[in-house]
């Protein structure tokens, strides 16, 4: 059981800017696989973490939560949406502002 754990978190961790912290995060909320992540809603899956840890986490982690449904939702990938400093709230007002 111990090693389909390993290999799960591995696949996470090929998701850009996710690391072993993050992949634990994800497969507390019952995320396994990329493909667990398509069509989900970032905020959702902060907020559940939130109250799941009972404390405040760091917004970054939002950011990085948005890149991985981006990568995990699309087939191709604009090399600027795999950077999760790109999903930062002013960022995508931004972007948002000049459409």
């Amino acid at each position: 059981m111990k090693q389909n754990a390993h290999n799960s978190a591995d696949e996470l961790q090929t998701i850009p800017g996710v690391g072993r912290a993050t992949a634990n995060d994800l497969r507390l909320l019952g995320i396994r696989r990329v493909k667990d992540l398509r069509d989900q809603d970032p905020e959702a899956l902060y907020n559940q973490l939130t109250k799941r840890m009972g404390q405040p986490i760091d917004r970054c982690l939002l950011y990085v939560f948005r890149c991985a449904v981006y990568f995990a939702s699309k087939t191709k990938h604009d090399p600027e949406k795999l950077k999760w400093w790109n999903w930062k709230d002013q960022v995508l007002d931004r972007q948002q502002k000049r459409l």
